[in-house]
C-alpha cells in the first residue's frame, strides 16, 4: 500500500493544475462570470460528459454559444427554447434528443425559478456529499428526467459526483468550491465510470464489477486513507495513473 499511496499522490500532484482544464469539461465553468452562472454552466456541462472529449466538448461550447456566456439567464430567462426546441426526433447529443434536453432545462429553470440558484437548492437539501446527490437525483426525477440525471442513487452517478467535486472542493486549480462553507469535500464520492473503477481494480484499491453507488463508496473510503483531508483528490491520481500505465 505504500508504494501506491506513494504513486498516488505524486499523480495527485501533477494532474491537478491549471494545465488540466483546457481538455477536461470543468474548463467551461471557468469561461463565465458570477456564482449562479457557474453552477449552471457547471451543470449543463457535467450533464453533457460522456462519450468522447472531441464529441462533447464542442456541444458543451455549443451552449455557451448560444447563451453568450450567460448560461443562468438563458436557462432562467426560458431562451433556451429558442436554440433547443422540444423536438422528439432530432438529436442533440447521442442518446440525447432536442426533446430530452429541452426537458432537463424546463425542469432546471424551475429550480431557479423557485430557490434562485442550485446553490440554493442544495443547501436547502443537502449537508454532505451522499445526500447531495440525492437531493439533485430527486429533484429531477420528481420531473421525470431520467435519461441524463439517474433516477436515484443506486448507480454510481458519475456526472452528479464530478458537478459536486467541480462545486465543493476548495483550494483547487480545477475545482471552484462554491459550495464548500455547507459541503464538507471529505465527504464527496468520487465520480466513478468503468474506467476509474478498472483503474481501482488493478490497483488493488477495490474489487468490484460494477461501477455502483456501492463500489464509488468503497474506493472513495480507500481513498480517504491515502488523502484523509481530500479524498476527491484521488481522482486526479487515478486519472494520472491511468495516462501513466
Amino acid at each position: 500500500m505504500e508504494d501506491i499511496t506513494t504513486i498516488l499522490k505524486q499523480y495527485a500532484e501533477r494532474y491537478e493544475t491549471e494545465d488540466f482544464l483546457p481538455a477536461d469539461p470543468s474548463w467551461f465553468m471557468h469561461q463565465v462570470e458570477g456564482k449562479e452562472n457557474k453552477e449552471v454552466t457547471a451543470f449543463v456541462a457535467s450533464c453533457l460528459s460522456y462519450g468522447s472529449r472531441k464529441q462533447f466538448m464542442p456541444k458543451i461550447q455549443s451552449i455557451l454559444d448560444y447563451a453568450q456566456k450567460d448560461v443562468y439567464g438563458w436557462v432562467a430567462n426560458g431562451t433556451f427554447a429558442n436554440d433547443i426546441p422540444n423536438v422528439p426526433d432530432t438529436c442533440f447529443y447521442r442518446l440525447y434528443t432536442c426533446q430530452t434536453m429541452h426537458s432537463l432545462l424546463t425542469a432546471l429553470q424551475q429550480m431557479l425559478a423557485d430557490y434562485g440558484s442550485i446553490g440554493n437548492y442544495a443547501r436547502a437539501y443537502a449537508n454532505d456529499g451522499f445526500t447531495a446527490v440525492k437531493a439533485i437525483t430527486d429533484y429531477f426525477a420528481s420531473k421525470n428526467i431520467e435519461t441524463i440525471i439517474p433516477k436515484n442513487t443506486t448507480s454510481a452517478c458519475k456526472r452528479v459526483c464530478m458537478f459536486l467535486r467541480w462545486m465543493v472542493r476548495d483550494g483547487s486549480p480545477v475545482d471552484l468550491g462554491l459550495w464548500s462553507d455547507f459541503i464538507d469535500k471529505r465527504t464527496l464520492i468520487i465520480p466513478m465510470d468503468t474506467h476509474v473503477m478498472q483503474e481501482a481494480n488493478h490497483l488493488g484499491l477495490i474489487d468490484s464489477k460494477t461501477a455502483s453507488m456501492s463500489a464509488a463508496r468503497k474506493l472513495t473510503a480507500r481513498l480517504a486513507e491515502i488523502f484523509p483531508d481530500d479524498p476527491l483528490k484521488g481522482d486526479f491520481a487515478l486519472f494520472g495513473y491511468g495516462v501513466n500505465k
